[in-house]
């Protein structure tokens, strides 16, 4: 599988080289299925945009589906394949109670173009397994956070990853992690440094500290484990403090970085 990243908050970063956009949650798997859509419309170009075939949702705060909404407005009358949206019944019914109402947004959901509305979607359940896109399946894995949030194995015949969508100290994930056959790695969220902890309980994050603690629950040390959703004025607290944990095999995604499973 080939996965595309991007993670943290939208914020443009100045640097000595020039600014960087730092762009909300998501990442573009084999260029069809986007496993979270913060970033759907703002980082992907439009010929990226009409490949894109199936989101999948972990959850319905705004930095994990604001992309849906300009990717509908980038694709109207360009495509003919519809987009499934994918996710719990709680999100899909958040997403017509608050976005797609139209009052906020129209509802691309009903909306019909010449054949069809854009917009589909289908409604999982935790621990049932469905193929969601070309040879790649996923199973919802419910984790805690501040709302009905899912994280999710991601496999086709070859590999297979988990991704933990938002998520505070939990325990059904890592579970699965652990009996989970050809797992290449683990993508964690950590949002808030050490420091912030009370905010990060509060909120239902994860600091390094708690990081550590989680990954070791999968019991699985030399497990690649792949680091998002830092908040950008964070950043370089939350990569410090990562680098002092006794976890060798630990990546910090970059913005736009290509991994292959």
């Amino acid at each position: 599988m080939k996965i595309r990243v991007a993670h943290g908050s939208d914020l443009l970063v100045k640097s000595p080289n020039g600014s960087t956009i730092c762009r909300s949650v998501g990442f573009l798997v084999n260029d069809e299925l986007m496993v979270d859509a913060g970033t759907l419309a703002s980082g992907l170009t439009l010929e990226e945009q009409k490949r894109v075939k199936h989101i999948l949702l972990s959850h319905l705060h705004l930095d994990h589906i604001k992309g849906i909404p300009p990717l509908i407005d980038n694709l109207s009358g360009l495509v003919d394949h519809q987009v499934v949206v994918a996710s719990l019944s709680s999100v899909i019914d958040g997403l017509h109670k608050h976005i797609f109402n139209d009052m906020v947004f129209p509802n691309f959901f009903q909306q019909q173009g010449p054949r069809h509305s854009i917009l589909r979607a289908q409604s999982l359940e935790p621990q049932k397994e469905v193929c969601i896109s070309r040879g790649i399946s996923v199973i919802p894995v419910s984790v805690n956070h501040t709302v009905e949030t899912v994280g999710y194995v991601i496999r086709d015949d070859s590999a297979a990853w988990i991704y933990s969508g938002d998520t505070h100290l939990t325990e059904e994930i890592w579970q699965v992690a652990a009996r989970t056959p050809n797992l290449k790695g683990v993508f964690i969220e950590v949002s808030f440094p050490n420091a912030m902890l009370d905010i990060a309980i509060q909120s239902k994050h994860l600091t390094p500290q708690l990081l550590a603690q989680e990954y070791r629950k999968i019991g699985k040390p030399d497990l690649p484990l792949f680091i998002y959703h830092m908040k950008p004025t964070m950043r370089e607290a939350i990569i410090q403090e990562i680098a002092e944990l006794d976890i060798e095999t630990v990546t910090i995604l970059e913005e736009g970085q290509e991994i292959e499973l």
